[in-house]
């Protein structure tokens, strides 16, 4: 079907009553122009849409009034309540006479009912009885590209078997007329959009998709390990090995990857300039066997990447085995697709240079004998760029601004100009790069023949995805890699910006027609892709507004000819979640828990979609666990938490739990499964061991908790209760002021802290004048940002450091349990701790955005200040460390008496000031219990641990307090120690950011001395 105008439509619909001997009535509907006043008015409380909704034509044909508004209506999104809200609206405006006529209304050549996703009309969608086990039986029959063959579930009714194509933004490109590498938008809000999109994506959006069962391919690399280590078979030193038992291996006689170029030019293919290995499976006997073993310069996660090659005999069912620090983890790897390129299996724990477990295994051993086992190279890690590019041979335009569209007269180059890399981490360069180091053609990364690295980035994820596709049922009649791609979606944030403090909000994009048609290869409407943007847009939209902001704007539902959502054959929807270019905008999306919102949003309404495209019911997977503990009872590791109850999704609760064990800081294993919140494990004397817990249910597991270490001493001199009080993730201070002349976001008071790790942050704000505008790229006015940190993978909030604390206590022969602080009422006897340590890290108050809902992550909550009092009481020894300790308390723009008379009366010190050191230089100050050291922690942004950047001065509160260390350089106060019936030190800064683990264990070594000193 092509598409038409509403004109059109009409013309054919005469047309067609004339050639039938039918009559119609056309009505001049300049009569009817009231109409669409009215429904403007009506719809635009619905969405910001800024098009105008028009009638543009009605006719009379049988019993049947049609009317045909023009696109603007369509850009709305339609529900029954919605939809009939319309048709209301429309028929008391009807005059009389139309009355005895049944009204339709149709936008963008669909009836208003056919916009509203099945999912959302009723239960038809649904398969029942025999049809249902028809769809059943088709989703098993998928082999997908791969599985985990040792996660202890199986999504059933997630995303099981399903492939889903996702990418962010574009990335860093060459610009070959300007000679250098820059990103496609501005640094604004102390990020770029080519990075801020991929702190939803890497560490959010496609480990929710995963944990529900899903095969995520990414045409950008997606590690941000920046060591990459290469193991291949055309190369004897690499680590590369084979074993032939019954059967041999053989050199396939068809071209494989070899990493034979420090860089890369335009054309040249790394998976055409080697070889690769092939030998025939076997049921039984003695098995042939590949090995690839790395040699890593430094522990870490790294992703493990596999490449083999595909052949019409090759087999669906090979077995890979990822020999990690945690243990062994195996896939089961379809071969007959995805060869010839890249295929990510997941990431692991690594330790440096070539331990026994940093290796990966094939085997020949199979379901079926006969076929062929491929074997090519393995990759860890993500790595740094190694393409190179240079300046147009058409000429340059050195002086040109990025973004004008100026004419200047091109430079032609009369000097030798020599190919650059990027000289920035791989994850960070656009998609062009990545698709040539993955091997695909250059008519696929780069459509435009060489000449536009800007334009071929954006062009190429479609091809990609349809490359991916070629050959599967998805997309039957395009040769390609035969992977069932189900659906693809690029994630932007789009430019706008507003002077008032309100937000620009969400757009949703699709394409319906594609080269005039309307269905995709394998037969589907293109209208899916609508459903799909309309579902996606609608979980953002609505989790925002109950969780965030509840007048987060809603932007139109538009049906434009993007390359990104056209080309795709399959159903295909480009996000533009909110204007990075708008400060309001970005108080939200600069929050790691907003992120976390925002993508679970994206994976539900992926879900949702794919389940009313199978008729097959779903359940969404659970929130992570709370109020964990790991306490010991003898040599028993006894664990214990709380499920989490989604208020905005009913299907999301959990039926059972899977516990992760790490021992001695290894790896963490593949986990076992508990249907009870509450689990027991022997352990072993002389090792720390690590826990951390996932929700899981048929939708799929949660992301994992905290992680909670205990250790028992063989020769045990005490026992230690590590309170984890430091769970905060948020955003970087911000602020406007009264006169709302000043705006953005100040990192030096506050740099915030990320979850896990942060790849968004390019430097701090420079540009706070709201006044200021946009220029060029290079002088983008309100929110520039510096550029020194855009390379960095900064260090977040690891919520480890049970374990760091833990493993200096365990040096001096102390015993140690850990429990999150909002587990303490599960700790029965709190005087049978010799020692009781809180780790509050950069714990501090803090809302988000508006402050919608409210403030959180305050330094003591009462169930802290409780437990910590009661235990002061029985005489115990209290050992608090954190960045807060004092700002959070006296500073707080709601003060806690509660919170302030335990800082004062309990702990002993009061707070002096914040910002109490640049350098994070502190030494020992004369005092009377014989504490003494020097040591420096970090106060800057830094990828190993996260900042402590403002740290607190505190002072003794007590005649039996004493100040114990000192800031080196300003000498205020950064310790206080009293002893009394009780004893209790305080730092002002953690003790876990001291740059060496050896001053950690000094300064673990003055407490503990000092709490068991007469």
């Amino acid at each position: 079907m092509k598409r038409h105008s509403g004109i059109a439509v009409l013309i054919i619909l005469l047309v067609k009553l004339i050639s039938t001997n039918l009559s119609a009535q056309k009505i001049d509907h300049r009569e009817l122009s009231f109409i669409a006043d009215s429904v403007n008015s009506t719809f635009k409380k619905k969405a910001f849409v800024t098009s105008r909704i028009r009638l543009d034509s009605a006719i009379i044909f049988k019993k049947e009034l049609k009317l045909y508004f023009n696109n603007s209506l369509s850009e709305y999104f339609f529900t029954n309540s919605t939809t009939q809200e319309l048709f209301n609206v429309v028929e008391k405006l009807l005059p009389q006479s139309f009355s005895q006529y049944k009204l339709n209304i149709f936008t963008n050549g669909s009836q208003i009912s056919e916009l509203v996703p099945p999912i959302l009309k009723d239960d038809s969608w649904k398969k029942s009885g025999r049809e249902h086990r028809k769809a059943l039986k088709e989703l098993n029959r998928i082999t997908p590209l791969f599985i985990n063959n040792s996660k202890p579930y199986r999504a059933d009714q997630g995303l099981d078997r399903r492939h889903i194509a996702i990418w962010q933004s574009h990335g860093i490109y060459y610009n070959q007329k300007l000679m250098r590498w820059e990103w496609q938008r501005p640094r604004l809000f102390q990020t770029v959009e080519d990075l801020f999109t991929t702190s939803f994506i890497i560490p959010y959006l496609a480990p929710m998709l995963e944990n529900a069962g899903a095969v995520v391919l990414m045409p950008r690399e997606r590690d941000v390990q920046t060591h990459e280590v290469i193991v291949d078979n055309d190369n004897q030193y690499s680590g590369y090995s084979e074993y032939s038992g019954l059967k041999n291996w053989m050199t396939s006689g068809i071209p494989g990857f070899n990493n034979s170029k420090q860089s890369y030019l335009f054309g040249e293919n790394p998976f055409s300039m080697g070889t690769a290995k092939v030998v025939e499976t076997i049921t039984k006997g003695d098995p042939s066997t590949a090995t690839w073993r790395a040699n890593f310069p430094e522990d870490g996660l790294y992703s493990v990447y596999i490449s083999y090659q595909s052949f019409p005999n090759s087999s669906s069912a090979v077995l890979y085995t990822v020999h990690h620090a945690g243990g062994n983890t195996e896939f089961i790897v379809n071969q007959k697709i995805g060869g010839g390129t890249w295929i990510h299996l997941g990431q692991f724990s690594f330790k440096t240079g070539g331990t026994s477990r940093g290796y990966v295994t094939v085997s020949n051993l199979s379901n079926k004998k006969g076929e062929l086992v491929s074997a090519d190279a393995v990759k860890f890690g993500g790595g740094m760029g190694n393409i190179a590019r240079k300046p147009s041979e058409e000429g340059v335009e050195q002086n040109r601004k990025s973004s004008s569209t100026e004419p200047v007269t091109k430079q032609i180059i009369s000097f030798s100009a020599e190919e650059t890399i990027s000289n920035y981490p791989r994850f960070a360069e656009g998609s062009r790069y990545w698709l040539q180091w993955a091997g695909f053609n250059d008519t696929i990364y780069s459509p435009n023949k060489n000449s536009n690295d800007y334009n071929d980035d954006y062009m190429s994820r479609g091809r990609w995805v349809n490359v991916l596709s070629g050959g599967s049922p998805r997309n039957p009649k395009e040769s390609g890699l035969k992977i069932p791609i189900d659906l693809a979606f690029a994630f932007h944030t789009d430019a706008g910006v507003t002077k008032t403090d309100s937000t620009i909000g969400t757009l949703g994009i699709y394409t319906r027609f594609s080269n005039g048609n309307d269905t995709y290869p394998d037969g589907k409407p293109r209208i899916s892709s609508r459903y799909l943007t309309d579902l996606i847009q609608s979980q953002i939209v609505d989790d925002i507004r109950e969780l965030y902001d509840p007048i987060w704007q809603r932007r139109g539902l538009w049906d434009r000819s993007y390359s990104e959502s056209r080309s795709p054959q399959v159903p295909t929807m480009l996000l533009e979640l909110l204007s990075h270019q708008n400060f309001s905008d970005m108080r939200y999306g600069l929050d790691p828990n907003f992120r976390f919102d925002v993508s679970r949003a994206i994976y539900k309404g992926m879900l949702k979609f794919i389940s009313q495209q199978s008729g097959l019911p779903y359940v969404v997977q659970p929130l992570p666990v709370k109020n964990f503990a790991a306490l010991l009872e003898g040599d028993t590791a006894s664990l214990s938490w709380t499920p989490v109850i989604d208020r905005l999704e009913t299907t999301a609760t959990p039926h059972s739990y899977i516990v992760y064990t790490r021992v001695n800081g290894e790896g963490f294993d593949n986990g076992v499964v508990t249907t009870n919140p509450y689990f027991k494990k022997e352990i072993e004397r002389g090792k720390i061991y690590s826990f951390k817990i996932s929700a899981l249910n048929d939708g799929g597991e949660s992301f994992p908790s905290e992680i909670l270490s205990l250790y028992k001493s063989p020769n045990e001199k005490g026992n230690v209760l590590i309170i984890n009080g430091f769970d905060k993730v948020s955003a970087p201070n911000s602020f406007r002021s009264k006169d709302t002349t000043i705006a953005g976001f100040m990192g030096r008071d506050d740099y915030g802290v990320p979850y896990l790790f942060d790849i968004s942050y390019t430097g701090d704000q420079h540009d706070f004048e709201v006044k200021n505008d946009w220029l060029d790229n290079d002088a983008p006015g309100l929110g520039a940002s510096y550029a020194n940190h855009e390379r960095d993978v900064l260090a977040g909030n690891t919520f480890d450091y049970p374990y760091v604390h833990g493993r200096s206590f365990a040096k001096e022969g102390l015993s140690f349990s850990s429990v999150s602080r909002g587990a303490l009422d599960r700790v029965e006897r709190a005087n049978v701790y010799t020692i009781v340590d809180v780790i509050l890290g950069k714990q501090g108050s803090t809302t988000t955005g508006r402050g919608y809902n409210g403030v959180r992550f305050k330094v003591f909550p009462k169930i802290l200040i409780d437990f910590l009092t009661d235990y002061a009481n029985s005489g115990g020894n209290i050992f608090v460390s954190g960045m807060n300790v004092g700002t959070d308390i006296w500073v707080s723009a709601e003060r806690d008496t509660n919170a302030l008379n335990f800082a004062q009366n309990i702990l002993k010190y009061k707070w002096r000031t914040d910002r109490a050191t640049a350098s994070g230089d502190v030494t020992s100050s004369s005092n009377p219990f014989g504490i003494e050291g020097r040591f420096i922690f970090q106060t800057k942004p830094g990828r190993l641990i996260y900042n402590s950047h403002s740290p607190d001065g505190i002072e003794p509160n007590s005649a039996d307090a004493w100040t114990i260390m000192r800031y080196t350089e300003s000498g205020i106060s950064a310790g206080v120690a009293y002893k009394g019936e009780y004893r209790s030190i305080v730092f002002g800064f953690p003790i876990e950011t001291l740059i060496n683990e050896a001053d950690i264990d000094a300064v673990i070594k003055s407490v503990v001395e000092f709490f068991n000193k007469e």
